[in-house]
């Protein structure tokens, strides 16, 4: 911790405002980012079945969706764009100092972003245009750079938790290695996989959401029936995977970032044998109107029922983070992906011991609501990545409050940015609903058989 003194804090009124700046940009662009890391091989899978079996239904969804991921796309190019502007714009002491170790990483995430565009206009232009061999293959490069862009941005998020691969001499960088950066570090591969299966749930339950809303209101041919079997048979596989991912991501932040473990469970005194404490209040250095559930924490941080946890004692007030904020994002994603888990092994057993889809209202209902409520867990996993952070903007090294500029105006750019995503939501939502109402690429007879 002593390295951040080398870096000083720079004088900015509006550093609340830069980071609720950033957070915005965040929280836009992740969804976005789910769909684009998962989309791709949902179309391609639908296009394949299409293929081999020659059922029309499975390639009218794949031309369906492709139109969804096209637009989706296209707005993950928008507020993508944004993101690496305020990188610069909103942090240049830390883009200005790191740049060397995390540079590669975007420049491999620009041109995985390039060769994703190429191959979607290849792809849409190609239907009807390629043999169905090769415009299935056309595809194939769509799923790779999606996963590899993401790869990218991760790596150096990661790097950012636990960084390595640099030295400092005083306040400059020196010995970089990139690689040894962005790949051989341990924090990577659980936030990876974390990520990459949060699109999986997030896409799927999105999906099978508005068929479910579909299926209240009536609609159930053949058609909406596969439309939902297809989403929902990959997010109920992921949810529940998703729990051991996020056991493993949860004893890497024990051993690596203690702070913010202690903050996502509201822990003041390090504690042998610590409970957690579900629901409540963090104040005065305690949780209140929580329940208690005796030595957990310490179970499944270190899976020992009497390890010794780290609390938020172990450093001073100005290196915690806000611990409100971290814990009700984190007890919201826990609590959201139990139920998500929960609706998914319901449909897997329905679906594997009786040879059909669940028929109660209520899971369907359950079903409708799982789509928003995905999105709102996604967003709450990075909310405690990056506020758990807190006050680092690279952990341990540099503090966030010395890498903010120092120019004025960021209140009225908070404004214009908000107003702009405003725009682009209701342009967005224009274009799902006119989507929506298209009728699919296929014969009546064989959608409602």
């Amino acid at each position: 911790m002593a390295i951040a003194s080398g870096f000083g804090t720079v004088a900015q009124h509006y550093l609340l405002e830069a980071r609720q700046m950033q957070a915005l940009s965040f929280a836009v662009h992740i969804p976005l980012v789910a769909f684009g890391v998962s989309m791709p091989a949902i179309v391609l899978f639908c296009e394949w079945r299409g293929v081999r079996t020659g059922d029309p239904i499975y390639l009218a969804l794949a031309r369906r969706w492709t139109r969804v991921m096209v637009a989706l796309f296209a707005v993950g190019v928008i507020t993508g764009t944004v993101l690496s502007f305020e990188m610069g714009l909103l942090w240049p002491h830390f883009t200005g100092t790191f740049g060397s170790v995390f540079g590669l990483g975007f420049a491999v995430e620009g041109f995985s972003f390039f060769m994703e565009a190429i191959f979607i206009g290849i792809y849409v232009y190609g239907w009807e245009r390629l043999s169905p061999r090769r415009h299935m293959l056309s595809g194939i490069p769509i799923a790779i750079t999606g996963f590899l862009g993401s790869l990218m941005v991760v790596s150096v998020n990661a790097w950012m938790n636990h960084p390595g691969g640099f030295r400092l001499h005083g306040t400059k960088v020196v010995d970089v290695d990139p690689f040894k950066a962005l790949f051989e570090n341990t924090y990577l591969w659980h936030e990876l996989i974390h990520m990459y299966v949060a699109g999986y749930i997030v896409s799927g339950f999105v999906l099978a959401a508005t068929y479910a809303f579909g299926r209240l209101r009536g609609r159930w041919g053949r058609y909406e029936r596969t439309a939902l079997a297809i989403p929902l048979t990959v997010a109920a596989l992921c949810a529940p995977i998703q729990i051991l991912i996020g056991d493993w991501a949860g004893r890497d932040v024990a051993t690596n970032q203690p702070v913010k473990l202690a903050a996502m469970e509201g822990l003041y005194k390090t504690t042998r044998g610590a409970s957690i404490h579900v629901l409540g209040w963090y104040t005065h250095n305690r949780v209140k109107f929580g329940i208690p559930i005796p030595h957990l924490l310490s179970l499944l941080a270190f899976h020992s029922w009497n390890a010794t946890v780290k609390g938020l004692d172990t450093v001073p007030a100005s290196n915690r983070p806000p611990v409100n904020v971290v814990r009700v994002a984190f007890q919201t994603m826990v609590g959201i992906g139990t139920l998500l888990a929960l609706l998914g092994v319901v449909f897997l057993f329905v679906r594997i011991r009786r040879k059909r889809l669940p028929e109660s209202v209520w899971f369907y209902r359950g079903v409708v609501m799982a789509g928003p409520l995905a999105v709102v867990a996604l967003i709450s996993g990075w909310v405690v990545t990056e506020v758990g952070r807190q006050p680092w903007v690279v952990y341990g090294v540099m503090r966030t409050n010395a890498a903010v500029t120092g120019a004025s105006g960021i209140p009225i750019g908070y404004g214009v940015l908000a107003a702009a995503y405003v725009g682009v939501a209701a342009g967005l939502v224009w274009v799902l609903r006119r989507l929506a109402h298209r009728p699919p690429d296929i014969e009546p007879e064989l959608q409602a058989a």
